[in-house]
């Protein structure tokens, strides 16, 4: 595996109907207002009534004392099952959200295979992989924090 390339798994198990979920995690443009690291999410394209296709640009906050910018292209939608996106700029690689309801508890689970694009991280990335392992953890943690939160305020 190349040295600048990370392979990500985030497991979140949500006690709300996988519709919830689903319609949470798809509408990008809301994050902003629950997940607290996404600073902003800006449509550049308009896919299909499905979304596929879309274009979204996303601004990061992380722990560490820098931001991220990438745009994600949806390149796979099965509703209520699966949500596939290429993403470019400071980060390159695939992220792949998958959705299942069993027990009472949703479970949203986060792929996210990424490359490192600019050069000060591609350098260090080898150095320094515990930490930005422990930022995305600490990204995601937020996220789910912020998502259990929107799904129990009432509507």
């Amino acid at each position: 595996m190349d040295d600048s390339r990370f392979q990500l798994v985030t497991d979140w198990k949500l006690t709300a109907p996988l519709d919830a979920v689903w319609k949470a995690i798809s509408c990008v443009e809301d994050w902003p207002a629950w997940w607290p690291s996404v600073r902003a999410v800006a449509p550049l394209v308009q896919g299909d009534d499905e979304g596929l296709g879309a274009v979204h640009r996303f601004t990061w906050t992380t722990a560490l004392p820098y931001s991220l910018t990438l745009d994600m292209t949806v390149t796979r939608i099965d509703p209520h099952v699966r949500i596939e996106g290429r993403a470019t700029g400071d980060l390159e690689g695939l992220g792949i959200w998958t959705f299942r309801h069993e027990g009472g508890v949703t479970l949203a689970r986060y792929d996210w295979r990424v490359d490192v694009t600019e050069p000060w991280m591609r350098h260090l990335a080898p150095l320094l992989e515990p930490v930005f392992k422990w930022n995305h953890g600490v990204v995601m943690r937020r996220g789910y924090r912020g998502l259990c939160g929107y799904l129990a305020a009432p509507s």
